[in-house]
């Protein structure tokens, strides 16, 4: 058995609005599962898509307060300097802000979307081709290697390098964005307000999935009464994730 990362949720306080905003950043195209959430995927993508050729986003309308740096966030591709001002730029326009969050002097530029959610604008230098738009989702971790391990057993992504400071998976099929876990100082204090969603392939069980998730050290999150039709865990550092139905 194996699951695969398929995409980003993102709670907002407006999903329609915030939707708008990343659809324009990202060129990608805006649809609706029902009220209080925004899909978007690149045009003609059909999801779940086996060759993973991009991650795609979910925003979920959500009244709760965004109090604390977000655990997960993206880093935006681009090709060259002119690319990575022109894109500042151009979200800059969309509503977007630059931001300080002690980043130093970097070559890449950080910033937050009309609802205060961090991401970076790459550096070009960074080998990131062919990723699509999104270049990495990133994970704020304490332990990198433990990282890699978990979740390099969870999915069937591939682990490309695992140091103290960091650890990146790609898929299985080396397409789409990579997946970054970033050695941070910050302790996880808060519910995550972005999270990643994994889904099993069709044919297998989601209770089984689960089961194997645990064993390999996540933990189930109780959410009482709830019906939901998918399955909530936290990996070893806390960070919640979904496990959804095979498909």
């Amino acid at each position: 058995m194996a699951t695969r990362l398929v995409q980003i949720n993102m709670k907002a306080h407006d999903d329609a609005k915030l939707g708008g905003f990343w659809a324009e950043a990202l060129g990608w195209a805006v649809s609706s599962e029902g009220p209080g959430v925004t899909n978007l995927e690149p045009e003609g993508f059909v999801y779940p898509d086996p060759d993973p050729v991009a991650v795609c986003v979910d925003l979920v309308v959500s009244a709760e307060p965004k109090t604390a740096k977000n655990r997960v966030h993206l880093d935006l591709a681009t090709t060259s300097k002119d690319h990575q001002a022109e894109l500042v730029e151009r979200l800059t326009g969309l509503g977007a802000t630059p931001i300080d969050i002690g980043q130093g002097d970097v070559p890449w530029k950080v910033m937050a979307d009309p609802e205060g959610n961090e991401f970076c604008v790459l550096d070009w230098h960074d080998p990131v081709a062919d990723t699509g738009p999104i270049a990495t989702v990133v994970v704020d971790c304490a332990d990198p290697r433990a990282m890699a391990r978990f979740w390099g057993e969870a999915t069937d992504w591939t682990v490309h390098r695992v140091t103290d400071q960091n650890a990146v998976l790609r898929s299985a099929q080396g397409v789409g964005p990579y997946l970054q876990f970033l050695r941070t100082p910050d302790p996880k204090t808060v519910w995550n307000r972005v999270h990643l969603d994994l889904r099993p392939y069709p044919g297998d069980e989601r209770d089984a999935e689960a089961a194997r998730l645990r064993a390999l050290g996540a933990t189930a999150i109780d959410l009482g009464d709830s019906d939901i039709p998918w399955t909530v865990l936290a990996d070893p550092e806390g960070n919640e994730f979904c496990l959804l139905a095979p498909g």
